[in-house]
């Protein structure tokens, strides 16, 4: 029987991470272990732990007389409502949850079983960066780790939980996974720290600031989301994963729902106010046509004149793309394109379907937005949607002008159905700009301008002529546009298209 109570010995050490003075100082920083983390993240009694006993071979700077089982990262698989995923949790009680050549290792090893059994990655992240005393090896880990992350994109869903210090190499490999879920006041980012920026620009900045969950989720983007604590951000996570399917060749999931298909939404007959220039929230929107109001919102806080995230229809999961005309008038700019094009290539990735709600005067004019390259950015959202395919549905709520009109998952590109409501206008642009382009010999005369302006918005501040052109396929009362929207869905899907063979295609970056 010794050899039984020796695997529980060595069982009960590994478990203690780097010991209970440690594990004190994690909790007093307001931060959950790593196992912890796991508990919480999977079902009850579901971790299959893998590599509990792995320990490094450095043997320099006297690092053969502490060697820790587990070496700084908890790997296994377990389930989230009863489906399969895989995780790894770094252990920041165990020399920093600094990446060794064998810490790495763990990674690679589940991160392979992932792809190869087709489910969820999710990592956990709280380290101190490289395992400096093993030089070149715990960089070739993280090379490792970086190259699975690029293998994997496309083909599993990759969730990274930033919960601690993630600096140098280390943001590579959640800055390549699909969603990045930081913590405030506990958790950062960045590819040098704020020493080091000092000496080598001068700035003085703190570490929150150049890398905190505000900075991310607000002026970088690198992040989705920033939650209060480790609890709240693993049960977000938790929520996250209902919505995605397991991998690539498998449809997103269907729960049931308890939401009529056929409901009339009388209140969307006045959700577009009389005054083109006024503003509504877009919000309510996708909150009323979502089976029981229920929006999963991805990037909030970063360019909100655009909205993603996901809804069901029917139990079935959506992405949503709408423009938000409380921000911006809802015009497309650098960041609303790269926020959203980022997210329809996740959704066409993952065969999701996208829905489309469009209300956009254009893209944001300006000298700033011409120099930091909007043709390029907003090419990125036009070639994501026009890739796409997935089936797409769009419905035009009011503006649609110019070349943001063809953006915004027009019939031009691909779109499967396109409606639009009786208050839509679709056209190269505001009768005002049109009619003194159009009339620019009556300048002078006031009243003149004014009769053209009007002939303009008769004859284009309508759907009626994208109809009769057949770019509209349909225009449909507001109130019922959640029936009108799950029935063009449930036609969709057997939806196929054939493309070109190529070897990938060449989005502009």
């Amino acid at each position: 029987m010794d050899v039984l109570q020796e695997l529980e010995t060595r069982r009960e050490a590994a478990r203690m991470g780097g010991g209970a003075k440690r594990i004190a100082a994690q909790h007093s920083k307001g931060k959950l272990t790593a196992r912890e983390r796991i508990e919480l993240l999977l079902d009850a009694d579901s971790f299959e732990e893998f590599d509990m006993f792995v320990a490094h071979r450095c043997t320099d700077f006297g690092m053969e007389k502490e060697r820790p089982a587990g070496d700084g990262v908890v790997t296994g698989w377990g389930t989230i409502n009863g489906r399969l995923v895989y995780v790894f949790s770094q252990d920041f009680t165990v020399m920093g949850g600094s990446v060794s050549e064998t810490h790495g290792q763990k990674i690679c090893k589940i991160m392979d079983m992932a792809i190869q059994n087709g489910a969820p990655i999710i990592g956990i992240n709280d380290s101190g960066g490289a395992r400096i005393q093993e030089g070149v090896a715990s960089l070739a880990a993280y090379g490792e780790v970086f190259q699975r992350n690029i293998t994997a994109s496309g083909v599993v869903p990759q969730i990274s939980l930033i919960m601690g210090p993630t600096a140098g190499g280390a943001v590579y490999s959640p800055a390549m996974t699909d969603f990045i879920f930081m913590v405030k006041d506990s958790s950062y980012m960045f590819v040098t720290g704020p020493d080091v920026v000092k000496t080598v620009t001068n700035e003085q900045v703190t570490a929150e600031e150049l890398g905190g969950a505000g900075t991310h989720t607000r002026k970088s983007s690198v992040a989705d989301a920033a939650f209060e604590n480790d609890v709240e951000a693993i049960a977000e996570v938790r929520r996250l994963i209902d919505f995605l399917p397991l991998h690539n060749r498998q449809k997103p999931p269907v729960r049931p729902f308890f939401d009529d298909v056929n409901r009339i939404e009388e209140s969307l007959d006045t959700l577009v106010p009389d005054n083109p220039n006024m503003p509504y929230d877009m919000k309510e929107l996708i909150t009323k046509l979502a089976d029981e109001g229920d929006f999963y919102e991805i990037q909030e806080e970063f360019a909100k004149n655009i909205l993603t995230g996901f809804i069901r229809l029917e139990g079935s999961t959506v992405g949503v793309v709408a423009n938000q005309p409380m921000v911006l008038a809802g015009c497309l700019d650098i960041d609303a394109s790269r926020k959203a094009a980022r997210f329809v290539r996740f959704c066409d990735a993952f065969d999701i379907p996208i829905l489309t709600l469009v209300d956009v005067p254009g893209f944001l004019p300006g000298t700033s937005q011409e120099y930091a390259g909007v043709i390029k950015h907003g090419a990125k959202l036009l070639f994501a949607y026009g890739e796409a395919t997935v089936p797409k549905v769009t419905v035009i709520t009011r503006k649609a002008y110019g070349g943001a009109y063809v953006v915004m998952s027009s019939k031009h590109l691909r779109g499967d159905f396109n409606y639009a409501w009786p208050t839509s206008e679709i056209a190269v642009m505001g009768a005002k700009g049109a009619t003194e382009i159009i009339h620019r010999a009556d300048a002078g005369d006031p009243e003149k301008i004014a009769k053209h302006t009007k002939d303009y918005e008769d004859r284009f501040a309508n759907p009626f002529v994208a109809a009769e052109k057949g770019v509209i396929d349909e225009v449909i009362m507001p109130q019922s546009t959640r029936k009108r929207i799950c029935r063009a869905f449930a036609s969709l899907r057997t939806k196929k298209v054939q493309t070109p063979w190529k070897k990938h295609d060449n989005i502009p970056l």
